[in-house]
């Protein structure tokens, strides 16, 4: 009775999406408008919400846009867009520019005798490194911490964050609708006026992050290195956390400069959602990040991968867990087929009635986890088509694998059931209802779709694309994509116990 019920609910959501929630009826409630500087504005307005808004500003620059040699500058700068501006986080910016200028000097030099590959001279190396650190320590006087955070949360603002990826940058929070106007100021302030202070500190919290999510871990290796293997070419090998020795190097100088590159507005979508009127909100948005200064694109034209053409393997000997992983190249989402790979997706990993799930983990009882799924390591350019399990007590990473070309090979061999396809079509739409639900996920929707198609509609369209799917592209697509030479395999084996890794 409980299982018909929620089924019964189900068909009354759905019903209630398609006559309510449709394309046409948001269209009624979606304004859109690219200011003059090229930063795209998108306004949903739900008037029978609470007085709040969400915003999600998405930044079409990710860890891909790093430059070579200074990996990590794009999260860099996400850690340094809430330490305040000219006006916030400082007790005497006039001094404290001044202050800040001679820490890079300072680190300039340092750098400069560091790095000496011959001649270096090390005890000026400690002088110089001593007046970095005492430059620090004078422009700290200065800082007022955390005041820009502190400014959002006591006006009622909740969820303060933002993250980094391969292919953007993204920051969100919700605030109050009578904050707008401070939102406004305080959200385009900190992309027209940054100040790069306590950078050194805070890149020292980055190397703390990296030592903990990838060198102390052996996921984390694990990835890294099957990326770099996976990727000969394209900067998807590159890790978003940078490289120890670029984290050991880069300075705000070069935060500065790639700022100042990719933090334009043409590169800028802010979607806002909640209790707002257009008509009223879009003057007060406009008048403040208009004054975002713009120029022209910079090229972001990248490295073409190159077909693979033979297998590639990664194995790790870890006292830990052991895992299995491998990966295919497909293109990038503007791709034909990116419906049937989401498509597979779901049908191999969506639940415990999925593929792997019942084969691996239910039936066979092999593994702990077992999934695949498209997007990794981002979208924007091609990318991986991934498979993931880790095995059992008693069970060896092969044995998984084997276990995952048997589902591989019945997807090239032998058609879906029309209950399988039936049910990814559905829960396609299910998925899409619930990321209309709350103001967070509707904004940052929005932002990405106006983002990667330049127009947020695609977002209901893809439930369209999904929906043509047939049975004869699961095969077709299978056939093209899982094939032993598009290969990359990454595995963590259980090192011996009397012994060290091999």
């Amino acid at each position: 009775m409980s299982r018909a019920l929620k089924s019964l609910a189900f068909v009354v959501i759905l019903a209630a999406f398609c006559s309510a929630q449709d394309l046409a009826s948001f269209e009624k409630q979606v304004t859109v408008k690219t200011l003059p500087n090229g930063l795209t504005v998108i306004i949903c307005r739900r008037p029978d919400t609470a007085p709040v808004f969400s915003f999600f500003t998405n930044v079409d620059t990710g860890s891909v846009q790093d430059p070579m040699g200074k990996t990590g500058l794009a999260h860099m700068f996400e850690h340094m867009a809430f330490k305040g501006t000219d006006t916030i986080g400082t007790k005497n910016y006039a001094a404290e520019k001044v202050a800040l200028k001679k820490v890079e000097d300072a680190y300039a030099a340092y750098l400069h005798q560091r790095d000496k590959q011959v001649g270096r001279d090390e005890q000026k190396l400690k002088q110089l490194e001593k007046a970095w650190q005492d430059a620090i320590k004078d422009a700290q006087q200065y800082v007022i911490p955390n005041e820009f955070s502190e400014i959002v949360e006591r006006n009622g603002g909740e969820d303060v964050n933002a993250s980094t990826a391969d292919d953007a940058t993204e920051y969100h929070y919700s605030f109050p609708v009578n904050r707008l106007e401070l939102w406004a100021y305080l959200e385009s302030e900190r992309f027209i006026h940054p100040v790069f202070r306590e950078f050194y500190k805070e890149r020292n919290v980055v190397i703390e992050e990296r030592r903990m999510r990838t060198d102390s871990s052996p996921i984390g290796r694990l990835v890294e290195q099957f990326l770099f293997e996976a990727f000969a070419a394209h900067p998807y090998h590159r890790p978003t956390i940078g490289y120890i020795s670029d984290l050991n190097t880069f300075s705000a100088t070069d935060a500065q400069h790639f700022f100042d590159m990719y933090y334009i507005p043409s590169n800028m979508v802010v979607a806002v959602v909640g209790d707002v009127d257009p008509a009223q909100a879009m003057p007060v948005i406009e008048k403040y990040f208009s004054r975002v200064p713009s120029h022209q694109k910079p090229d972001e034209r990248e490295t073409t991968e190159p077909p693979q053409n033979s297998e590639r393997r990664v194995i790790l000997f870890e006292h830990s867990q052991p895992v299995y992983l491998e990966g295919y190249h497909r293109p990038d989402y503007r791709d034909k087929d990116d419906a049937v790979y989401d498509t597979l997706a779901d049908l191999l990993s969506e639940g415990r009635t999925s593929r792997l799930y019942r084969t691996l983990v239910r039936d066979k009882q092999i593994a702990s986890v077992a999934e695949g799924g498209t997007g990794f390591p981002g979208v924007k350019y091609p990318h991986l088509f991934y498979f993931f399990a880790a095995p059992m007590p008693g069970h060896k990473p092969q044995e998984i694998g084997d276990a995952i070309h048997a589902e591989i090979d019945r997807l090239k061999t032998e058609d879906i059931s029309d209950e399988e396809l039936k049910m990814v079509k559905t829960r396609a739409k299910a998925n899409l209802i619930r990321s209309l639900d709350s103001n967070e996920g509707l904004a940052n929707n929005l932002a990405v779709f106006q983002t990667f198609y330049g127009d947020w509609r695609e977002l209901f369209r893809s439930v369209d694309r999904i929906n043509a799917v047939t049975k004869a592209d699961i095969r077709r697509v299978a056939n093209q994509v899982f094939v032993p030479t598009n290969r990359t395999v990454g595995v963590i084996e259980s090192a011996p116990a009397s012994g060290g890794t091999q």
